[in-house]
């Protein structure tokens, strides 16, 4: 065969598909038709081409898959970093966090270093962790801790994750590649969870314990109302049944006093309580119930009034409630003294009402906490604990606040702020 044939059947084979033909029917072919010289010529150009076109796709598949890990460290908002163990330096490479206040080491940061931007309370455990995975005593890190922001006075939480990345020939880390993120949202949601479990085993326990004493609450007056009613046509004069009456009547406010105070708790807790604004006088409202709550006790009852009227807006018969609350348990808890009502004004804004009493007073512990539902510091007065409860409820729902100011065996101030407008 002549150099033209033979230089037109290479031309064909290299303009071919060769990488799909057998690599050994090429070279026989080229050895019947060329010598071994050509066709180990050709051999080698195919193997270059195919060996370039590997690479090729190598690299495809290189940039790919890191673009693929930068979506994945976006998508998760992750931090990568590598401790060299021979150095002890910890390189932060890539920081996906979307907090700006994110601690990020500088370079040549070493491990102690790093360490010591953690909070007191959490710098040892991680400081001990790093140690034992640098120094191959265990194969994985992981730890959750809570981190100094160095530019500014703020603490956040964060969660970082490690294992070894390389070894030297005894076997010994010499890289440790890992993660942190920021966990912020997931601990106080955390934290929200564990708040609202406790308000709600406190809840249900209070609940339990309300439960177990509303069945003497209600007996007591129930038992007063049925047996004084069947006295009443017993009594031989006018005076011996009105005085029958006037029992059977107190027994029965007392009843429908603990189930207002039941239906108003289950209607500020589903959110139901209406306000209807209007315009009253804060003196006349407090000499009514003056003039009521003295025909019902022994104790002196005076106002801390201006003489001057004073008008402010807000929901009359809620106000009338928290003062008749206040006013219940001055007389309740005042076995002898007086008893005081009245009101102070910061300023035009705000008006501060309260009632005083001389009675036995409230320890300093237990002052925040009697304004929670069913609470009851003493067991032996009648009451379902829930009357401080309705008035903190009732001073909320007007954007107001409670209060008491009281010393044991001084006496007590309740007071109730409330806006004027």
């Amino acid at each position: 065969m002549n150099s033209s044939a033979m230089t037109n059947i290479l031309s064909v084979l290299l303009s071919a598909n060769i990488s799909e033909l057998r690599t050994d029917m090429i070279i026989w072919i080229l050895l019947a038709i060329a010598g071994i010289g050509a066709a180990v010529t050709l051999y080698f150009q195919v193997r270059r081409k195919k060996d370039f076109e590997d690479e090729l796709d190598s690299l495809a598949k290189m940039r790919k898959n890191n673009v693929e890990y930068e979506m994945v460290l976006k998508a998760m908002k992750l931090c990568t970093w590598h401790i060299d163990t021979t150095t002890r330096m910890i390189t932060f490479d890539d920081d996906f966090r979307d907090k700006l206040d994110s601690y990020t080491p500088v370079e040549g940061t070493t491990v102690d270093e790093f360490v010591k931007q953690m909070a007191d309370w959490d710098r040892e455990k991680v400081n001990i962790a790093l140690e034992d995975i640098c120094s191959g005593r265990v194969e994985e890190y992981n730890q959750t801790y809570q981190v100094k922001n160095p530019h500014g006075n703020n603490i956040y939480w964060s969660h970082s994750f490690g294992v070894v990345s390389e070894r030297d020939e005894q076997g010994l880390p010499t890289t440790i590649v890992g993660a942190s993120m920021r966990i912020d949202d997931q601990k106080e949601m955390e934290a929200n969870l564990i708040s609202a479990r406790n308000m709600a085993e406190e809840s249900d326990r209070l609940k339990t314990h309300f439960l177990a004493n509303i069945t003497h609450e209600v007996r007591t007056p129930l038992n007063a109302i049925v047996g004084f009613s069947d006295v009443i046509a017993m009594a031989q004069t006018d005076e011996e049944r009105q005085a029958l009456v006037a029992i059977v009547k107190e027994n029965t406010n007392k009843l429908l006093r603990i189930f207002d105070d039941m239906m108003n708790m289950s209607k500020a807790e589903a959110s139901e309580k209406d306000i209807v604004k209007e315009e009253f006088d804060v003196n006349i409202v407090i000499l009514e119930l003056i003039s009521e709550f003295s025909d019902k006790t022994t104790l002196t009852i005076t106002s801390e009034i201006r003489e001057t009227p004073k008008i402010i807006c807000s929901d009359k018969s809620k106000v009338k409630e928290i003062i008749t609350h206040y006013l219940s348990n001055a007389v309740k808890f005042t076995p002898d003294g007086a008893i005081s009502v009245g009101y102070e004004e910061p300023n035009d804004k705000t008006i501060i009402i309260y009632v005083q009493d001389t009675g036995k007073g409230i320890p300093q512990e237990d002052q925040e906490r009697i304004f929670e539902r069913f609470v009851k510091l003493d067991e032996f007065v009648q009451g379902a604990g829930l009357g401080l409860s309705v008035v903190k409820a009732d001073a909320e729902a007007l954007g107001g606040k409670t209060g008491v100011l009281s010393s044991v065996g001084i006496g007590s101030r309740f007071w109730v702020e409330l806006p004027t407008a």
